[in-house]
């Protein structure tokens, strides 16, 4: 069994794991330390495979590694694999923000004769320090920097490259929030000065040398001690580096071309126009070689001081890669965070006849005397040589990841506890805590999640619901349906989103493909290849509701999760525009999958109506609409006669299946949508769909079909539906999100989910 085991005694011993092309320390910003236990494990792997934690804690701990078991919420009943011997704290930081590093800086202790620092800059907050253009490591090595003080005013620094003075800044005009501005430093070794938008701001006389530094050239930041801080949290476009001074014509003009043309002559040491839109490499067009690498990600595809996103039409035709006045833009936040870069301190292989489903790395630790549980969720697959079951489970990793905000929480005591979308208690230090659902701390729009961090919102004891409902919409709103599975005998595979997405034809060869829990993200390459399994004959049964809703895409490493989410009454994000849609991934446009032509109906038959409240009176129950079908007949009878009520508890608590957010069919929505945008369609409602249950809730925030808000009163919310579908394919869609926690709980529900997957060709093995 040792041979299987790595514990962090390993990790004591062995040097700082620094990934490839960051071996400088200069190359990282300043090192956060976290305090508690936070730990992240590989998301997904396969039966035989080893899995890897990664803890950072300040406290000792005790892990292991668990099957989830038959016990929703009671971590008795779950299979431990095996346990370590306690572990000591060992804390690893956390380095966020996004910058640029040059790797061919000036060279060290050179004189200048002359200089201009000129850039576009979009500053998202005004409220501390930030860095635009810097060759500047305080408190000892200053030579140039173009800044935003703390009281958002635009300041210039020259010095002689040794240690930082007060009086060798100029401080500039007063900047606002979320304006592009035209920024220009020059010094002709007499006169500073500082030109905002073509016109002269501020000038000082300069009659003294200035050196370069021993220090890194950025853009987005400066130095403290060789690590990189003042990060930017806004946008950068354009920025240039001339080795003498701009004149007051050169300067209009280039005020006048809205960053669209890059900077051209002998006297232009660095040009980065910022074209490249993807990858973390930026070009340097001055011949000079002074190329740049994006560390910590930063957001392409905003476009430059000369594009408005917000004049871009929403059901236009608009294309990015052919408007040639969009210009380029880089956006970064001083909370850019998408890979820990912790060393692994832990490894366990797991057993390869281990079963298919839920697993979770459980930390058992102490604050302050009081107990805490900590656990590390993943998926493990059946083994690839292994045969298949009959039914594949996808689990929904996409949402897990979308909703993972306060990713190094304080942990509650206790068991269960509320998360809420915008998350729980920040650490101590104010760590990352954006998300699909939460913009970066310096207001912008969060568009991006990394899978090499923890998401301790994807545990299996995490509600959704504060007010005594017991609901929940992530893991644990999965684990009812599972251990349903399992308690009535039908063995099934797992999955995660990322593996749909990775290889579409990994549904092939199944009876049933289930979309379990709350499959709200969804790629376009997944989203194809569920349309082609059924094309091909499959069966599909979804167990949720919000479906298909927002569109994602990878990275070529898949350890990034890009989503534009348009709409803040949506859960889009404040401060996305339409031009601002297009992904850096593969240059596609984003936000709502139906807007991306992808629509959730065309596949499975339904597409989201909105959601309600999730207290205890929030939640509802079907009412059978068509109690003749056969799926209420065949092989067992269920019992219902038309009209009446099924889908949770029988004794008329909780849990009830219809509520949070629901799905319905095209033709609702061509009843509530009355007017339709320029550009846009409505759709027609495809054939051979027949609604076995409605769901009705007394009140229900929804949307017509183009997201324009409705208050629904005592009316259907939810559609429960088997589609024959023409092209190829079955599917039974329950239409809500709560419908797995329903079918936990009501025998009559369960029965026609036997029925269902009887018809689709899946017998209980028990």
């Amino acid at each position: 069994m040792m041979k299987n085991v790595f514990c962090v005694a390993a990790l004591l011993a062995s040097p700082a794991l620094t990934p490839a092309g960051e071996s400088e320390p200069n190359s990282l910003p300043r090192p956060l330390e976290l305090v508690g236990l936070h730990a992240y494990a590989d998301k997904i792997l396969c039966a035989g495979e080893t899995i890897h934690f990664r803890v950072s804690s300040t406290v000792p701990y005790e892990l292991s590694v668990c099957r989830l078991g038959q016990q929703v919420d009671d971590p008795a009943g779950d299979e431990v694999l095996f346990t370590f011997p306690k572990s000591p704290p060992v804390a690893q930081p956390i380095h966020p923000g996004s910058f640029v590093f040059v790797e061919k800086a000036f060279p060290a202790d050179q004189p200048l004769e002359a200089l201009t620092l000129e850039c576009w800059v979009r500053p998202w907050r005004l409220n501390s320090w930030q860095t635009l253009i810097s060759q500047y490591d305080y408190p000892s090595a200053c030579g140039f920097g173009l800044f935003i003080d703390a009281d958002g005013k635009l300041q210039f620094y020259l010095g002689d490259g040794a240690a930082y003075r007060k009086e060798l800044a100029g401080v500039g005009p007063q900047l606002e929030v979320r304006r592009w501005y035209h920024v220009v430093a020059t010094w002709d070794g007499k006169t500073k000065s500082l030109w905002l938008d073509g016109e002269l701001a501020e000038q000082w006389p300069f009659e003294r040398p200035a050196r370069v530094p021993n220090a890194p050239l950025r853009l987005g930041s400066c130095g403290q001690d060789g690590s990189a801080v003042n990060i930017l949290d806004g946008d950068l476009a354009m920025p240039v580096i001339y080795g003498r001074m701009l004149t007051a014509d050169e300067i209009a003009k280039r005020y006048d071309g809205k960053g669209l043309e890059p900077a051209h002559g002998e006297d232009v040491l660095a040009c980065w126009p910022l074209g490249e839109e993807r990858g973390d490499r930026i070009e340097d067009v001055s011949g000079s070689e002074r190329h740049g690498r994006i560390v910590n990600e930063a957001t392409w595809m905003i476009g430059g001081p000369s594009f408005d996103g917000s004049k871009v039409s929403r059901y236009g035709d608009y294309d990015p890669a052919t408007d040639v006045t969009r210009g380029h833009g880089l956006r970064f936040a001083s909370d850019d965070l998408y890979d820990c870069r912790w060393n692994v301190t832990h490894e366990y292989r797991i057993p390869k006849t281990a079963k298919p489903g839920h697993y979770v790395g459980r930390f058992r630790f102490e604050i302050d005397g009081v107990p805490r549980l900590y656990d590390a969720t993943f998926v493990v697959k059946k083994a690839e040589d292994q045969p298949k079951a009959p039914i594949l489970v996808i689990a929904s990793t996409n949402s897990w990841l979308a909703y993972m905000a306060t990713a190094f929480p304080v942990t509650p005591p206790g068991l269960l506890y509320h998360w809420g979308t915008g998350g729980i208690t920040n650490s101590p230090g104010n760590p990352p805590t954006y998300c699909m659902y939460r913009n970066h701390h310096g207001g912008l729009p969060a568009y991006k999640v990394g899978v090499n961090k923890p998401w301790p919102n994807a545990g299996p004891y995490v509600l959704y619901a504060s007010g005594g409902s017991g609901y929940s919409h992530l893991t644990r709103a999965e684990r009812f349906a599972l251990v349903w599975l399992e308690k009535s005998g039908y063995d099934y595979d797992m999955v995660g989103d990322i593996d749909v997405h990775r290889n579409p034809d990994i549904l092939s060869d199944y009876k049933v493909v289930v979309i379990n829990g709350h499959g709200e993200y969804w790629s376009r390459e997944a989203y194809e290849g569920l349309d082609r399994y059924l094309c091909g004959g499959g069966n599909v049964l979804v167990l949720s509701g919000n479906v298909m809703v927002w569109r994602v895409s990878f990275n070529e490493e898949e350890t990034i999760m890009e989503c534009r989410k348009l709409g803040a009454g949506l859960g889009g994000r404040a401060g996305c525009t339409v031009g601002e849609l297009w992904h850096s991934q593969d240059g596609r446009r984003g936000s709502l999958m139906r807007e991306c032509d992808l629509p959730a109906w065309k596949v499975i038959g339904l597409s989201m109506l909105g959601w309600a409240g999730i207290g205890p009176n929030d939640f509802g129950l079907y009412e059978a609409e068509q109690p003749d079908h056969f799926l209420f007949h065949q092989p067992e009878q269920v019992g219902l006669k038309k009209g009446e009520a099924f889908g949770g508890d029988p004794s008329g608590g909780l849990p009830r299946s219809v509520g949070h957010e629901c799905d319905v069919r095209m033709s609702m929505f061509r009843e509530l949508t009355t007017t339709v945008p320029a550009g846009a369609t409505l759709p027609e409602e495809p054939s051979g769909i027949t609604t076995l249950a409605n769901g009705v809730l007394p009140r229900y925030s929804g949307f017509d079909y183009f997201t324009r808000p409705l208050r629904l009163e005592n009316a259907v919310v939810a559609h429960m539906i088997h589609w024959e579908r023409p092209q190829g394919g079955r599917v039974f869609h329950a239409g809500s999100l709560g419908s797995g926690w329903g079918l936990s709980a009501d025998p009559k529900f369960q029965t026609l989910i036997r029925n269902v997957l009887h018809h689709f060709g899946v017998e209980r093995t028990k």
